[in-house]
């Protein structure tokens, strides 16, 4: 097994075709094409279907396991030069809210002893940062959520998680252990600020879910999770979260609920486009690495197939005492 076989398996699997793989690589596509059936014929199993162009069970095994043999070798050639601190800059790592929940500090960590000698920075992202942070070139990589709709920006999801809303405690929910979607039209969600991407407004309202219906909106501007709690628990508004938000933000007069029959929704980690720095790299594949064995334990199961968007979380109760971990 070559590096090169690897990378351009890996290219292939980013850019979606041989001919944007090959021009990535610059090289032409029958190389890109030959390194594919080398690796293939090496380890013994079809790694991708051609028509459509999709991983296999076995290539899909392979994608983290390639990152990282390539970030090693990227971080083994670092290592080599030795650190020079003019061409050193800090990794920027942007977190929106909680992040991906406990994969956020796990993914660091196990950066920071990867990578001891690189400077890294951590930044927090209110909710019009969603993209902008990276294109603007603010951070390297984001937790963020949902997945940015830019063709800028490329996504690893780390979690997949059932939604939540926040509302009083004391409120006209107090004895209700869970909504649905029905519900929640008739809620005063926080709003946002004008410029905040379509898309984290989409989630944050379930646009989507209740057929592009508006809703009711509160009366406060919120751009952190603080800026929401503050406003659910003062009995202005509510808000809307992944399941995991309730483990991190146990807040004084403030009730999560499941939306039972929500779709479950993402964090992701999300980097420029191709970007080359090794470092990013390496960030992206043991955070692919950490979400594929950890992913599952932290997002409380796997996600729900058609029609089971109801179904109570494996091994957790229902109502308030499911969330507040």
């Amino acid at each position: 097994m070559e590096l090169r076989e690897l990378a351009s398996f890996l290219a292939v699997v980013e850019e979606g075709q041989f001919a944007r793989a090959a021009a990535r690589l610059f090289l032409s596509p029958p190389a890109v094409t030959a390194h594919v059936q080398r690796l293939e014929r090496e380890l013994g199993v079809r790694l991708l279907e051609r028509s459509p162009l999709r991983l296999t069970e076995a290539g899909e095994r392979l994608v983290p396991h390639a990152r990282a043999a390539l970030a090693a070798v990227d971080a083994a050639a670092v290592a080599v030069a030795g650190p020079r601190e003019d061409d050193d800059p800090a990794l920027r790592v942007g977190v929106m809210g909680h992040g991906s929940a406990e994969l956020t500090p796990a993914i660091v960590r196990a950066f920071r002893r990867a990578w001891p000698h690189t400077r890294l920075t951590i930044a927090p992202l209110d909710f019009t940062e969603h993209v902008s942070a990276l294109v603007e070139r603010k951070v390297d990589v984001a937790f963020v959520r949902p997945a940015p709709d830019d063709d800028r920006v490329e996504c690893d999801v780390l979690t997949t998680e059932p939604r939540i809303v926040c509302v009083p405690a004391d409120g006209r929910f107090t004895e209700a252990g869970a909504l649905r979607l029905a519900d929640v039209l008739d809620l005063p969600i926080v709003a946002v600020p004008d410029g905040t991407p379509a898309v984290f407004t989409d989630y944050l309202y379930f646009t989507t879910a209740v057929n592009g219906e508006l809703g009711r909106r509160g009366p406060d501007l919120a751009r952190t999770p603080q800026d929401v709690l503050h406003s659910v628990a003062a009995g202005r508004g509510v808000g809307s979260a992944l399941r995991s938000f309730a483990r991190f933000y146990p807040w004084p007069g403030v009730r999560f609920l499941p939306i039972v029959d929500a779709p479950w929704d993402s964090s992701v980690l999300a980097t420029r486009r191709g970007d080359p720095d090794p470092r990013v790299r390496a960030f992206r594949s043991l955070a692919a690495a950490l979400a594929r064995d950890l992913g599952p334990v932290v997002s409380g199961g796997p996600q729900p197939g058609p029609g089971d968007s109801a179904q109570v979380v494996r091994g957790a109760p229902d109502g308030l005492d499911s969330l507040a971990m």
